[in-house]
């Protein structure tokens, strides 16, 4: 699994979720063997993430997620400051995939009491992110293509959205998205828990 590591320093995002996803496995009073045989990451990989000397990728968050029985939003909101109401677009957060050319913002406030969010997606031209399990099994996704061409496979059947485009589904298992076209592509994606 490829990592994205952090240079000149560890982000202070990365270095707040390393603390919360150590906080979660002391818990569960499992090590970190425990935490790699149920996500199927290495001890080190999750030793260096812990430590923030490598900035997780979203397929090892989402990992690590469904590990943990979270949404990635739900995981994120918990490294930021409490929730308010309303949050401004310039005080949304954003997550960035480095290795992978995918950025994540935040769009909706995070609550835990809501089962409902909503995340802005970028992919960059040839961006491809593979998931091989959904964070909590059941999820209800609708994914609205705001600008370019994504390529959504979920399963096992591959959906070519353009813009203005809207799919809805339940994930129960692996999901990959791809942008498809030469240009940037951008989305909303719609996340309710069951």
């Amino acid at each position: 699994m490829k990592q994205a590591v952090v240079e000149g320093g560890p982000d202070p995002v990365d270095v707040r979720l390393g603390a919360r996803l150590a906080a979660l496995r002391a818990e569960r009073g499992w090590s970190l063997g425990e935490v790699a045989e149920r996500s199927g990451v290495s001890k080190s990989t999750l030793s260096r993430a812990e430590r923030a000397e490598i900035s997780p990728t979203a397929a090892l968050l989402n990992r690590l997620c469904a590990v943990y029985g979270r949404t990635m939003s739900q995981l994120l909101s918990e490294v930021e400051s409490e929730p308010a109401l309303l949050v401004r677009a310039a005080e949304q957060p954003v997550w960035q995939d480095r290795a992978s050319g995918f950025v994540r913002r935040s769009v909706s406030p995070p609550h835990p009491g809501l089962r409902g969010e909503l995340v802005e997606g970028r992919l960059a031209p040839g961006a491809d992110i593979a998931y091989d399990r959904p964070p909590v099994p059941g999820l209800e996704q609708h994914i609205w293509v705001l600008e370019g061409a994504l390529h959504v496979t979920a399963q096992e059947a591959e959906h070519q959205l353009a813009a203005g485009d809207c799919l809805r589904l339940r994930v129960w298992g692996s999901t990959r998205f791809r942008c498809a076209g030469p240009d940037e592509v951008r989305y909303v994606l719609a996340v309710v828990l069951p």
